[in-house]
């Protein structure tokens, strides 16, 4: 996923970083440029030393995540409105401009930065995973995986496939009929996975099934 930051202080630096190691290819906008060359030289990423308003046309999702809430609301409503950019997040600094930021169209305002990779990841991954239940206090859930028509893995056995450690596949529903399955079970084209797993490999399973 291709995923402009703007905002290149330590809240950036670390999302970037955070992002790297979820396999997607950040870049980072930011106006300071001794900011700009230590995320370079650091992340090894592209930086572009400019303000919130450069071209995002080609970005999966816009996070801003300086430390101005007018700024952040400026450059998720270019990136929406100018740019078509399908996902807006933005850094909130002050919550009580929270309700606003969603009024004037950005997709998800949120104040804990310390969620906002993750939380972006469940937005994207929404399309193919339904989240059912949160269990042990939100350490864990259960989820349906929805396998795609025309899957690029259809036929693969279980065993073949790069599972994380913390999901557990319990359940495979197939038209009518329930499957228990087992490590030589197949996965089909339009298949329902009824998943357990620890909140933070969700993404990682769904990358490892190839659902992106």
């Amino acid at each position: 996923m291709n995923v402009i930051v703007i905002g290149g202080g330590k809240v950036g630096f670390y999302l970037c970083k955070t992002l790297l190691e979820h396999g997607h290819q950040p870049l980072i906008i930011e106006k300071n440029k001794r900011t700009c060359e230590y995320a370079a030289n650091q992340l090894d990423i592209a930086v572009v030393n400019a303000d919130g308003s450069a071209n995002a046309s080609r970005a999966d999702a816009v996070i801003a995540v300086t430390g101005l809430d007018q700024d952040n609301l400026i450059s998720c409503q270019l990136a929406k409105r100018i740019f078509k950019v399908p996902k807006t997040v933005a850094r909130v600094n002050n919550p009580k401009n929270a309700v606003v930021m969603k009024k004037l169209g950005v997709d998800i305002p949120i104040s804990s930065t310390d969620n906002i990779a993750r939380l972006l990841e469940r937005e994207v991954d929404a399309a193919r995973i339904k989240s059912l239940l949160s269990l042990n206090r939100g350490e864990a859930t259960l989820s349906e995986l929805l396998i795609p028509e025309r899957y690029e893995l259809d036929g693969k056995r279980l065993f073949e496939l790069d599972i994380p450690e913390n999901a557990v596949i319990a359940a495979i529903f197939r038209s009518d009929k329930l499957i228990i399955p087992r490590g030589n079970t197949q996965v089909l084209s339009g298949d329902k996975l009824l998943v357990i797993a620890k909140d933070r490999v969700i993404h990682e399973l769904s990358t490892a099934l190839k659902l992106k």
